[in-house]
C-alpha cells in the first residue's frame, strides 16, 4: 500500500486520515501487506496520528510499515510514487486516498485474486459509493461492462466492472506487469489527473481497467472546505494540460512509460 497524506491546519482533515489509518488496521492483515506511508509536509496534528500508527506498526507488526517525511507537499503522483519504487518483484501495488474506510477484511485478497484470473486488468479499483458509472448510466463514458473473472469448480464467482475511461483512485490496485510495463504515475502539478493519465497508459498498453463492484468503501470526505474548494478550482485551471498530456499518450508524440 502507497498512499500519501497533505493535511493542512484547521482543513478537519486529521480526523479523516486517523479514520483511514484505524479502518486499515481492522480489514489488513499486517503480516501478509505492508504500507508505505508518505507525509507530504501534514500539520503537526496529522504527525501525532502518524507517529501512533507507527508505533503500532512497530509494535505488532515490525518491518511492514515504511515512513516518508518530505519537506514539502511534492504531489500525489510524486509522493505515491515514492512508496512505488519500494516494489518487489511480481508484488502488485495499492494507491490509496487518506479519506476512505473499508467495511470488511479480505478486500486485498479479494483485488489481487482478480489479477490473477484476469492478468489483463491493469488498474482495479474499489468502487465509491458516489461515483455514477453503471451499466445502464445514460451517458456513454459512464457505461460500463459486467464481466465474469475465470474460475475454476468450487471458487467464488467474481464479477469484474470494466470501465471505459478511467478509474477513480480512491483505491487501486496497480497489477506488477502493468508497472513494469509502464513505470510510474505521473501527473501535471500536484494535484490530480493522476487516476485518468494512468488508466489511458494503461489501456495503450493491451490492459483492461475497471472496478470490483461488489466491495464497498465510503469516501469520508465531507467536503466544502478550502482544501476542497482548492482542489475543484486547481482541476478546472489544469484540465487543459491534462487533456493534451492524454493526447499525447494516445497519439504516441509521448511514450507511456514515466519513470518516478
Amino acid at each position: 500500500i502507497s498512499t500519501a497524506v497533505f493535511d493542512q491546519e484547521g482543513t478537519g482533515r486529521t480526523g479523516l486520515t486517523e479514520r483511514y489509518l484505524n479502518s486499515l488496521l481492522k480489514t489488513v492483515d499486517f503480516r501478509r501487506h505492508r504500507i508505505v506511508l508518505i507525509d507530504n509536509a501534514s500539520c503537526d496534528e496529522t504527525q501525532k496520528v502518524i507517529m501512533e500508527f507507527a508505533k503500532h506498526m512497530d509494535d505488532n507488526y515490525w518491518g511492514q510499515f515504511t515512513l516518508f517525511h518530505n519537506k514539502e507537499n511534492v504531489g500525489t503522483a510524486k509522493a505515491v510514487n515514492q512508496g512505488l519504487k519500494l516494489r518487489e518483484p511480481g508484488e502488485n501495488c495499492l494507491k490509496i486516498d487518506n479519506d476512505v474506510e473499508f467495511g470488511q477484511s479480505g478486500w486485498i485478497e479479494e483485488m489481487e485474486d482478480a489479477i490473477r484470473r484476469n492478468p489483463r486488468i491493469g488498474v482495479l479499483g474499489l468502487k465509491r459509493k458516489d461515483l455514477t458509472e453503471e451499466p445502464e448510466a445514460g451517458i456513454e463514458w459512464q457505461r460500463t461492462t459486467l464481466k465474469m473473472l475465470p474460475h475454476m469448480g468450487g471458487e467464488k464467482w467474481i464479477v469484474f466492472e470494466e470501465v471505459k475511461h478511467g478509474v477513480m483512485g480512491t483505491c487501486t490496485m496497480f497489477n506488477h506487469k502493468l508497472l513494469d510495463a509502464i513505470g510510474y504515475l505521473y501527473q501535471p502539478t500536484i494535484y490530480g489527473w493522476d487516476d485518468g493519465l494512468i488508466s489511458t497508459r494503461s489501456k495503450l498498453a493491451g490492459f483492461v481497467n475497471g472496478f470490483l463492484p461488489h466491495i464497498n468503501i465510503d469516501h469520508i470526505d465531507p467536503g466544502n472546505t478550502f482544501y476542497q474548494t482548492w482542489k475543484e478550482a486547481h482541476a478546472g485551471e489544469t484540465i487543459q494540460i491534462a487533456s493534451q498530456l492524454d493526447a499525447d499518450y494516445r497519439s504516441g508524440k509521448r511514450p507511456i512509460y514515466e519513470e518516478a
